[in-house]
C-alpha cells in the first residue's frame, strides 16, 4: 500500500473503496488470474444456477399437473416425480460444494495477495496457487465456525417473525401493533445478520493472515472491528447493493427472455463481467479494512514480520519469532 500505516485509521468510506480500486489498478494482472480461474467461475455458476432450478422446478411442477390430469391416485405422484427431485437435491448439493471451494479458494488468493502487496513481497499467481491449499483448513474451520450461529440465528430469528404473525392471525390481533412489531422484529432480525456476517468476513481475513482461526478468529474479529463497525457494513452494502442489482438484471433477462439472441447474449456477459469485477472487489475492501481496523486499533502492522509470516505458510521453517503471531498490539 502507498499509505503509512498511521494513516490507515483514517480512512473513510470513499477513502477505503480508491484505496481498493488503486490496489487493484495497479497489481491488474495478479488480479485477472485470480478473477479468471477462480472468480470467474464461480460466478457464472452464480448465475447460471437460476436459470438451471427454474427449468427443473418447472419441469416438477409440469410433471404434477400432468399427475392430477391422468392419475386417479395421489400416490402415483411419487413414482411420476422421484427422478425430477434426485436431479434437483444433486444439482443443489452440487451447487453447495462448488461455491463453497471456489468461494474459499478466491478468500484466500485475494487476501494473501494484498498481505503481500503490502509487505513489499514478490509475488506470482504460482506462488499464490502453491500458498492456497496450505490455508484451506485453517479457512474452512473458521467457515464452520462462524456458519454454525449464523444458521441458528437466522432459523430463530425467521421462528420468531412466524410465530408472531400466527399469533396476530389467531388472537385478531390490532393490526396497526401487529405490523409495528413484526417492522421491528425484522429490523432486529436484518441487524443481527448483518453483524454476524461482518465478523464472519473478518474472521476469514484473520484465518489468512494470522494464526488464529475458528473460535478463536471470531472472538479476535469481534474485537477488530470496534470501532470501525459502521465503515465496514457500509463498504459491505455497498457492493452488495450492486451485485444484487446485476443478478436481479441477469436474472429479469432470463425471464423475460428478449427476442434477439444476440442481445440476450451481450447482457449475460456484461452481468458475468460486472458480478466478477464487484466480487474481487468486495475481496481487497475485506483485506484493506482488516488494516484499517488493525491500524485504528493501534496494533502494529510491521512489514518484515508480515513478509516473515506471508514467506512461513509457503513451507518455510519458520523461526522462533515467526511462530509467534505477528501482528503484536502496542499500548499506545
Amino acid at each position: 500500500m502507498d499509505r503509512e500505516q498511521h494513516e490507515l485509521q483514517f480512512l473513510g468510506f470513499l477513502g477505503v473503496y480508491r484505496e481498493t480500486t488503486k490496489i487493484i489498478l495497479k497489481w491488474r494482472t495478479i488480479f485477472a488470474q485470480i478473477t479468471l480461474v477462480l472468480i470467474l467461475p464461480l460466478c457464472v455458476v452464480s448465475l447460471a444456477a437460476f436459470e438451471v432450478l427454474q427449468l427443473l422446478t418447472f419441469k416438477i411442477d409440469l410433471d404434477l399437473d400432468d399427475a392430477w390430469k391422468h392419475s386417479p391416485r395421489y400416490s402415483d405422484l411419487s413414482r411420476m416425480l422421484k427422478k425430477e427431485w434426485i436431479v434437483l437435491c444433486l444439482f443443489e448439493l452440487g451447487y453447495f460444494i462448488f461455491v463453497f471451494i471456489f468461494s474459499l479458494l478466491s478468500t484466500l488468493a485475494v487476501v494473501y495477495t494484498v498481505a503481500c502487496i503490502y509487505a513489499a513481497k514478490q509475488i506470482t499467481f504460482k506462488k499464490i496457487m502453491s500458498v492456497v491449499p496450505r490455508k484451506w483448513k485453517s479457512l474452512m474451520v473458521t467457515f464452520f465456525w462462524c456458519f454454525a450461529p449464523f444458521f441458528v440465528y437466522n432459523v430463530v430469528a425467521v421462528g420468531l417473525l412466524i410465530a408472531w404473525l400466527a399469533t396476530v392471525w389467531q388472537f385478531a390481533v390490532c393490526p396497526a401493533l401487529g405490523i409495528a412489531v413484526a417492522v421491528i422484529l425484522l429490523i432486529l432480525s436484518i441487524v443481527g445478520f448483518v453483524y454476524i456476517t461482518m465478523i464472519w468476513l473478518m474472521a476469514s481475513v484473520i484465518s489468512v493472515l494470522e494464526d488464529a482461526y475458528g473460535r478463536k478468529a471470531m472472538v479476535k474479529s469481534r474485537r477488530l472491528i470496534k470501532g470501525k463497525m459502521g465503515l465496514w457494513v457500509w463498504c459491505f452494502l455497498g457492493v452488495l447493493v450492486w451485485s444484487v442489482l446485476v443478478q436481479a438484471l441477469f436474472e429479469s433477462l432470463l425471464v423475460l427472455g428478449l427476442p434477439p439472441i444476440g442481445v440476450t447474449i451481450g447482457v449475460g456477459l456484461i452481468c458475468l463481467l460486472l458480478l466478477s469485477m464487484l466480487t474481487l472487489f468486495n475481496l481487497v475492501v475485506q483485506t484493506v479494512i482488516y488494516f484499517v481496523c488493525k491500524s485504528y486499533h493501534h496494533e502494529n502492522i510491521d512489514s518484515f514480520c508480515l513478509s516473515d509470516h506471508l514467506e512461513g505458510r509457503l513451507g518455510d521453517r519458520p523461526s522462533e519469532g515467526q511462530k509467534a503471531v505477528q501482528l503484536e498490539q502496542l499500548h499506545v
